[in-house]
C-alpha cells in the first residue's frame, strides 16, 4: 500500500512540475497586462516573470528578450483578427452581407474583450524592431486588402482606395476600445461597435474639397514670426509622434529645431516639461476651435459639426499627445492628472452635444460614440498610405459624422 502511495505522490509531483503547453501564451499574456498598466519602458523581464511565477530562465526558454514578447503579442493579436476574418468571410452558406454582419459581431466581441491587446498596438508598436514593425504593416495591409475586396463586392461603386480609406476608418472604431477606460455592459458596448463600424463601411464619400476657415488662417498666419521654443515644441511633438517618448532624446529635439541639445535646456528643463508644453498647446488648439464653433454654430448638429472640423485640423499639424500622455511615466502624477481631466473636459463638451441630437444615447454610450469617431480621425490622419488623399480632411469629416450617427 505504501509503494502505491509513493507512486501516485511521485506522479502527481511531475505533474504539477510540469509546464502547460500553453505556457508561452501565458506569459504573453501576463506581459501585456503589465504592459499597459506600467508602459512597456517601465517593465523589465524580472517582473514579468515575477508576475507569472517563474524564474528569468523559464522565461528565456519562450522568449529572447522583451522586445520580442512584445512582437508575440501584437502580431497574434493581428494573426487572430486575420483568422476571424477568415472564418466569416469564407463561410459559403451565407451571402456577403451577411457573412460581414457575422465578422463584425465578432470583432465587437474581441474588441471589448482584449482591449489591453488594442492598447499595445496603438501605443506601444513603435517600440518593436524594424523587422517587426514591417510585418505588422504587412499582416495589417493583408486585413485590410481582405475587408476591401469584399466591401467592394457589396459596394461596387467604390474603388480600391475609397474602399481601403473606409476599412480603415472601421479598424479604428475597433480600435477605440484602447483609448479609453469608460465602463460599460459588454452588449451594449458591442452593440454601438458594430452600429459605427457597419455606418461607416457604407458611408458615401465627398467628392467636393476647398480649404476650411482653419486652414484658411493658417494660410494667412504662415508668414509671421515663431520664436525658438515654438520650434521646440513642433520639433518635439513631431518626433514624440513618430518614435515615441522614450526614444528621443533633449540632442535629437535640438538638432531637429537646429540648435545644440544643450541650449534646449534655456527654454525647458527636462524632456517631460518639453511634452507637457506640446500636449498643452494641442488642448489650446482645441480650446480655441471650440470657442470658434460657440461662436458660429445655429445648433447642437452644427456645432458637432464645427467640432469636427476643428479636431481634424489641429490633428493633422499636431501628434496624438493628450491621449498617449498616459503612457509616459517621466510626466509627475499632477501632469498626468491635469492633462486627463483637459481632454474628459473636451470630450464631455462632444458627448453633450450628442446626446442633444441623439437623446436616445446615455451619457455613457454618447461617450463611447464619441471615443470612436476621435479616434478615427487620430488614426486615418497619421497613416502614411492615407495621408496623402488630396481630399482627406472632408472625407474624415464625413466619416466622423456618420460615425456619430448625425443627420445628414
Amino acid at each position: 500500500m505504501d509503494t502505491v502511495e509513493t507512486a501516485n505522490t511521485a506522479r502527481g509531483r511531475r505533474r504539477s512540475t510540469q509546464r502547460p503547453r500553453n505556457r508561452k501564451a501565458q506569459l504573453a499574456a501576463v506581459a501585456a497586462e503589465l504592459f499597459c498598466a506600467r508602459g512597456y519602458h517601465e517593465v523589465g523581464i524580472t517582473d514579468i516573470a515575477a508576475a507569472a511565477g517563474v524564474t528569468g530562465p523559464a522565461l528565456y526558454r519562450h522568449f529572447s528578450d522583451k522586445q520580442a514578447i512584445l512582437a508575440h503579442v501584437v502580431l497574434s493579436g493581428i494573426d487572430e483578427l486575420i483568422a476571424t476574418t477568415q472564418r466569416a468571410l469564407d463561410d459559403a452558406d451565407k451571402p456577403a452581407p451577411d457573412q460581414v454582419d457575422a465578422l463584425l459581431e465578432r470583432l465587437a466581441a474581441m474588441s471589448v474583450d482584449h482591449r489591453d491587446v488594442a492598447s499595445l498596438w496603438r501605443w506601444e508598436r513603435r517600440n518593436l524592431s524594424p523587422e517587426h514593425q514591417r510585418e505588422v504593416r504587412r499582416r495589417s495591409s493583408m486585413l485590410i486588402g481582405r475587408w476591401s475586396t469584399t466591401l467592394r463586392t457589396l459596394r461596387p461603386e467604390l474603388d480600391e482606395r475609397d474602399a481601403d480609406l473606409l476599412c480603415w476608418a472601421t479598424l479604428s472604431v475597433f480600435g477605440s476600445t484602447a483609448v479609453h477606460s469608460t465602463r460599460i455592459a459588454k452588449r451594449r458596448y458591442t452593440k454601438l461597435l458594430i452600429a459605427c463600424a457597419r455606418a461607416v463601411l457604407h458611408t458615401t464619400l465627398p467628392t467636393s474639397r476647398g480649404l476650411t476657415t482653419t486652414q484658411e488662417a493658417a494660410r494667412e498666419s504662415a508668414f509671421l514670426r515663431t520664436t525658438r521654443k515654438d520650434e521646440l515644441i513642433t520639433a518635439a511633438s513631431t518626433l514624440f509622434q513618430d518614435r515615441g517618448f522614450h526614444d528621443v532624446s533633449m540632442e535629437d529635439i535640438g538638432s531637429a529645431a537646429g540648435i545644440s541639445g544643450p541650449s534646449v535646456y534655456r527654454h525647458f528643463p527636462s524632456k517631460a516639461a518639453l511634452f507637457m508644453a506640446a500636449a498643452q498647446r494641442i488642448a489650446q488648439q482645441l480650446e480655441f476651435g471650440r470657442l470658434a464653433v460657440a461662436r458660429t454654430a445655429s445648433s447642437e448638429s452644427d456645432a458637432l459639426h464645427g467640432l469636427i472640423a476643428s479636431y481634424i485640423e489641429t490633428m493633422a499639424s499636431s501628434a496624438d499627445l493628450m491621449t498617449a500622455s498616459s503612457q509616459v511615466s517621466a510626466l509627475s502624477d499632477a501632469n498626468r492628472a491635469e492633462l486627463k481631466r483637459v481632454q474628459r473636459d473636451y470630450v464631455a463638451e462632444w458627448t453633450h452635444l450628442l446626446r442633444k441630437v441623439r437623446p436616445e444615447l446615455g451619457t455613457v454610450e454618447a461617450r463611447v460614440v464619441v471615443h470612436m469617431a476621435l479616434t478615427i480621425a487620430n488614426d486615418v490622419i497619421h497613416t502614411g498610405r492615407l495621408a496623402g488623399r488630396p481630399n482627406l480632411h472632408a472625407e474624415l469629416a464625413t466619416i466622423m459624422a456618420v460615425a456619430l450617427g448625425l443627420p445628414s
